[in-house]
């Protein structure tokens, strides 16, 4: 359950990464599906950060650091996160099972039943928006008809929340997992193929540069959060787990 001590993960590596550059920017989708990948990976959130302090400090000795530009994407920071997540995870594994690590909260520090009940009302509206709206601009099309069983479901899980004693965070975030899911899947066979095209274009552009410096899992895995990031962003929909909540 270590996972569930990281509800502000992406939240506190956006706003350090802003500290860094000291700039406060919007962070680009290819950012945010870099930070996925990582959570997804169990990459600790000291780790990540520590990662972007080496990172910072290694293109500050570059030709382009010295000549004062900017470091613009996380991408950069990807071999430093990695490398000081491997480390931590030697320095853990030596000390013992039970040694206790840096930067670990306990399982107790999540969110209130209000604001989780809060968190799904805005979901099950912002999906039937989608829906409605699609019910408009393409009538008989299926997607709308699709959406609205997702906040239908989405709204019926709602009830967990009225269960006496704690929240089963863990099975209430496989069912948002699950409509995630299903979101994507609907996103991607309703979109046209040219705009997925125009879509992997944009993709690549932005990862040329740091191609390279990933391995080929890795870089599978951006690619595919960057898509899904895009997708949600062309239909104006939500992400539903749990660690979006923030």
């Amino acid at each position: 359950m270590d996972r569930w001590n990281y509800f502000n993960y992406f939240t506190e590596i956006e706003e350090y990464f802003w500290k860094k550059r000291g700039a406060h920017l919007l962070v680009s989708p290819l950012d945010w599906a870099i930070m996925e990948t990582w959570q997804k990976a169990g990459i600790p959130l000291d780790a990540a950060l520590k990662g972007i302090d080496l990172a910072f400090e290694s293109y500050q000795r570059s030709r382009r650091g010295g000549l004062g530009k900017p470091l613009k994407s996380l991408a950069y920071c990807t071999d430093a996160v990695l490398e000081a997540a491997e480390e931590q995870q030697e320095a853990a594994a030596g000390s013992g099972p039970n040694a206790a690590r840096p930067g670990r909260t306990t399982a107790k520090e999540t969110f209130s039943r209000e604001e989780i009940r809060a968190y799904f009302a805005r979901n099950v509206e912002s999906v039937r928006g989608v829906a409605e709206k699609l019910a408009v601009s393409e009538p008989g099309d299926e997607l709308s008809a699709r959406l609205r069983e997702i906040a239908k479901s989405l709204e019926a899980s709602m009830v967990l929340l009225d269960a006496p004693g704690s929240v089963d965070l863990e099975d209430l975030e496989r069912r948002l997992t699950i409509l995630d899911d299903k979101q994507q899947a609907l996103m991607a066979g309703h979109i046209s193929e040219e705009r997925m095209l125009q879509l992997r274009r944009e993709m690549d552009g932005q990862l040329a540069a740091y191609r390279k410096k990933m391995k080929a899992e890795q870089l599978a895995l951006v690619e595919k959060q960057y898509i899904q990031k895009r997708l949600l962003e062309e239909f104006g929909l939500p992400r539903l787990s749990l660690f979006y909540l923030l």
